[in-house]
């Protein structure tokens, strides 16, 4: 399936300098999808080179121009979406209609950062004396490099690469060695809308191996990165050689707090979608339940009935609604977490193994615990898969401090019908992201990203571009 594709370079495909391959695997059958060129030196050498000749046309590109370019890309993500969702499927094993939402959600990611392309505003300022005007505008920084996570890659490859070309940014898009097919269909679309030869380019290989060189260039002027806390003070070490720009939205562990006052079935619908989405291989995913001590009970029964008739599958079966676990060291990094949990004193409710009947495949049963405590290696490192820690709380004082004591503050969820502490409890979450009485956290419109430890910067919203400009002021004395 990887034939037409490979290294994207100078506007064209082609295979590896060296000829090498690696393997690509269904997590759904642990059988091969197919073999995919693996780049080497002299690959990102002609990467590099692409993207900087690229930017010097991209950026005298007028906004109105690249405006009309990024808003077709969205109209080809829309028209290709079948082949895309079902990349998606296989590479990253997650149901069809979870894929075709991806993908719906990247040509709208595309579609608002067309119209931001013709939005960078700059201003001008009276000077000090009537001879004189300050003035102050933005400028693309230079080549992006795009370090795409295999969870979301269509998804997160289109924030990265539709905010660099709005900005007037050349990109080189490295997708994860897991889900590259996803990536490429989505680079060869920036193609066939008519992106420049050399503004988008791919590198497909290790990972480990391309970042490191890419960041080792001068040619890279920023980068932007999602994955885990690890990887991103790696990224963020190197990058200080260089003195280059980092987004980074790394690891979550978001509380999801219900509040006595909340509709039970209404909140169980909202975080039975928000947690087994994608099989909880989410970085917003949530992953601590705090339920008021009066609405525990309740709350943790309605959850095991509606989790247990979620249908286990292969994504491609149109009827199912939680597909495998992406790779087989998430399967085993799981079963790991699950153990150490129960041996810590936690008790399963409902799942806690392989389900029956799949012989192939790294399928796991979603999983419900009880008599979980704060100090439990679940509760501080980010469970990444369909694990759900159900604790009690009395008090808002209580829970809010409970919620907060985490290294980590991408997004948070609160569910209470008391407007009042909505906002108090909104306001006072330690996350970037606040999610009240919804499930739903990341939009195109909105800006999305962490503090502390879950990283800096931001995709989505107007803020995101400015991440990809230059500040320039000029003090101009007109006489």
């Amino acid at each position: 399936m990887y034939e037409k594709f490979g290294q994207f370079i100078n506007g064209r495909w082609q295979k590896s300098s060296s000829g090498e391959t690696y393997n690509v695997t269904n997590p759904a059958t642990e059988e091969a999808i197919g073999q995919v060129s693996k780049a080497n030196t002299k690959d990102i050498e002609l990467a590099l080179e692409s993207a900087r000749a690229g930017f010097e046309k991209w950026k005298n590109t007028s906004p109105w121009e690249r405006s009309k370019i990024i808003r077709r890309i969205s109209e080809l993500i829309k028209e290709r979406r079948e082949p895309l969702a079902k990349w998606l499927t296989l590479e990253v094993g997650k149901p069809i209609k979870e894929s075709l939402n991806e993908v719906n959600g990247a040509s709208e990611i595309f579609e608002w950062s067309s119209e931001e392309a013709k939005r960078i505003y700059g201003e001008t300022l009276q000077g000090r004396s009537p001879d004189t005007k300050i003035h102050v505008y933005y400028q693309p920084v230079g080549v992006v490099a795009a370090l795409v996570p295999w969870n979301f890659p269509v998804t997160l490859a289109s924030r990265k690469i539709s905010t660099a070309l709005s900005a007037g940014c050349s990109v080189i898009v490295k997708p994860d060695v897991i889900t590259p097919g996803s990536v490429m269909e989505l680079v060869d679309i920036c193609r066939e809308a008519g992106v420049p030869a050399g503004v988008v380019n791919l590198l497909s290989g290790d990972p480990a191996f391309i970042s490191d060189s890419l960041l080792s260039s001068d040619v890279i002027k920023k980068v932007s990165i999602t994955g885990s806390t690890r990887v991103g003070k790696i990224i963020l070490k190197k990058a200080a050689e260089k003195v280059q720009r980092v987004t980074m939205e790394l690891s979550g562990h978001s509380p999801f707090i219900v509040f006595e006052d909340a509709d039970l079935d209404k909140v169980s619908d909202m975080a039975i979608h928000a947690k087994f989405r994608n099989n909880g291989q989410v970085c917003i995913s949530p992953s601590r339940f705090y339920i008021h001590e009066t609405k525990k009970d309740d709350f943790t029964k309605i959850m095991i009935n509606k989790t247990m008739k979620l249908k286990i599958g292969n994504g491609l079966d149109d009827k199912t609604e939680l597909g495998p676990l992406t790779t087989q060291k998430r399967l085993n990094e799981i079963e790991e977490l699950v153990e150490t949990t129960k041996k810590e004193g936690a008790k399963v409710l409902y799942g806690g193994k392989r389900p029956k009947g799949f012989n192939k495949g790294y399928f796991y049963e979603p999983t419900i615990f009880d008599n979980v405590q704060d100090n439990y290696t679940i509760m501080h490192q980010e469970p990444f898969g369909p694990l759900i820690p159900i604790l009690s709380f009395k008090s808002f004082d209580e829970v809010i401090k409970r919620a907060n004591n985490n290294k980590l503050g991408l997004a948070s969820y609160i569910y209470t019908n008391n407007l009042e502490k909505a906002h108090k409890a909104s306001e006072m979450m330690e996350t970037g992201t606040v999610a009240v009485n919804t499930g739903v956290v990341a939009l195109p419109e909105a800006p999305f990203g962490g503090i502390k430890q879950t990283g800096y910067g931001r995709e989505g919203g107007s803020m995101a571009i400015k991440d990809y400009l230059n500040i320039k002021y000029t003090h101009l004395g007109i006489k």
